[in-house]
């Protein structure tokens, strides 16, 4: 007679219900963190010559209180710099509506009300608010308003101070180089123990130097520490205002008119040959708080000029010069125009219009900036080229070749005699235009120190449970198991039993 269903269902119920339980303790159970969803900021760039929009996105949980972030968009504004909107101050609001609505759809509706939404104006509009604050102010108010008009968490509408511009291009350019954190193997991010690189940034209307130091500092103006990712950082940093790329122009033609005034045709060494054009003196010269010093006595502003390229690099050269003062240093050691500047230390990328103006003469001449004098005969190539041969080689318009060779000099002379980069530290500048998929520039960097005051969402955590339950319960699931075979053994037997009665 064989063992009843009744007698041993119970005892294999429990042995079920024990072995499931043994298995969920002892299977790897550990802390589990649940991140929650991105954040997201939005940086409007509103440099001298245009306006871009970046949107970046974090991990809500943030890194030692500082934003992983990345580059989710960017759109580029049409038209001018908002200095450019100073009689129109309407203007330079509405110009900013289209890249604004396509953030309104790359941003998940549900996080609009959270994603800071901030604008920074760069040397453009430093430059309007010397010449016309009230007009600077306008300008900005008209923006405010518009960017207040959205759904985003708007944050603030500054004009960025020069040394502001160049420390957030430094954050920027070692963050995507992951010398502040980096992502490892074993799925958590760290800090990965490397120096940090120097800045070089090149604008419409300014140009920064920024980079760590361990020297002592004598101009306090000149530094500043950031704490980024647990870590501080101590920095020098310098702002030349109207030495950017446009300005920079517009005084190297001022000096050129000033020497020659007030004859109707002046020669310009750094154009190059078989280029002419005209300019008013006014508005495309000297109309701008870079030009005062240059500007002749009872001046007619309205009074056009025919500029006339000769293609002479040692006149170029020269002139370039005269942009820079190298005289009168009242510290131990200066860059130019008296401004302290600690020793170079260690590689350095180059970015904006370095970027582009390296990329013209690798283009043009299939020569490389690896040392001063190769620096020099590369130039001095470009220099001698007529504006259709350049044209021909760079497929580029007329606009952009006929100032190469005179910004070539310009960084030429800015990097190896303003800065000091020579035989050993000018080949350890890289000029990059992107990295790590991000444009390279000072929004990047304004982002991750704003995100400072961002405040991370606590992640959903799902914890095992503590040393003494667990060892309870696998202790009562083992009586349970011996207990169920105990019983199913003295079933079995009294079964035998009784069948050897019959």
């Amino acid at each position: 007679m064989g063992l009843r269903c009744s007698q041993t269902v119970p005892a294999v119920v429990l042995i079920v219900v024990a072995v499931v339980g043994i298995l969920l303790l002892v299977l790897p159970a550990k802390e589990m963190a649940l991140p929650p969803e991105n954040m997201y900021g939005i940086v409007l760039d509103a440099g001298s010559s245009h306006t871009s929009v970046y949107i970046y996105k974090w991990p809500a949980d943030k890194q030692n209180n500082t934003g992983i972030v990345t580059q989710h968009d960017e759109c580029h504004v049409k038209g001018g710099g908002i200095s450019s909107y100073a009689d129109n101050p309407s203007g330079a609001a509405k110009s900013l509506e289209k890249c604004l609505e396509q953030a309104l759809t790359h941003i998940p509706k549900f996080r609009h009300h959270q994603t800071p939404l901030c604008l920074g104006a760069t040397a453009g509009m430093r430059l309007l608010s010397i010449t016309n604050a009230s007009k600077s102010q306008r300008v900005m108010k008209e923006v405010e308003n518009k960017l207040q008009s959205y759904p985003f968490k708007f944050k603030e509408s500054i004009i960025l101070s020069g040394q502001a511009e160049g420390v957030f291009g430094w954050v920027t350019v070692n963050y995507l180089l992951e010398n502040f954190v980096k992502y490892g193997f074993v799925g958590h991010w760290m800090n990965p123990g490397r120096d940090t690189i120097g800045a070089l940034d090149l604008g419409g209307a300014s140009t920064q130097i920024t980079f760590e130091t361990s020297e002592k500092v004598e101009n306090k103006s000149n530094t500043m520490e950031l704490k980024l990712f647990g870590k501080t950082y101590r920095l020098y940093t310098q702002s030349f205002l109207c030495y950017g790329q446009d300005q920079y122009l517009r005084k190297l033609l001022a000096h050129l008119i000033k020497d020659n005034y007030p004859n109707s045709t002046v020669f310009h060494p750094c154009y190059p040959k078989q280029f002419n054009e005209s300019v008013i003196l006014g508005k495309d010269v000297f109309d701008s708080p870079c030009t005062v010093d240059s500007k002749p006595d009872k001046i007619d502003l309205e009074m056009n000029v025919n500029v006339v390229g000769t293609g002479d690099y040692q006149n170029c050269l020269k002139n370039v010069k005269k942009m820079f003062s190298f005289e009168n240093c009242k510290y131990s050691k200066c860059s130019f125009n008296g401004v302290f500047q600690p020793s170079l230390r260690g590689r350095f990328m180059a970015f904006s219009a370095f970027y582009f103006t390296h990329k013209y003469i690798s283009t043009l001449t299939n020569m490389d900036m690896t040392s001063p004098n190769q620096t020099a005969k590369a130039v001095r190539r470009v220099c001698s080229m007529s504006i259709s041969e350049m044209t021909t080689r760079t497929k580029q318009d007329e606009k952009y070749m006929k100032n190469v060779c005179a910004v070539s000099n310009f960084v030429q002379v800015l990097l190896t005699q303003g800065y000091h980069f020579n035989e050993v530290s000018l080949p350890s500048i890289s000029f990059e235009k992107k990295a790590g998929g991000a444009s390279v520039g000072w929004a990047l960097g304004y982002m991750l120190n704003l995100t400072n005051l961002v405040p991370a969402e606590n992640p959903v955590v799902m914890k095992a449970l503590p040393i003494g339950p667990w060892k309870g319960i696998l202790f009562l699931s083992i009586i349970l198991i011996f207990f169920a075979l105990g019983y199913l053994l003295f079933v079995y037997r009294k079964a035998k039993a009784n069948e050897g009665m019959v």
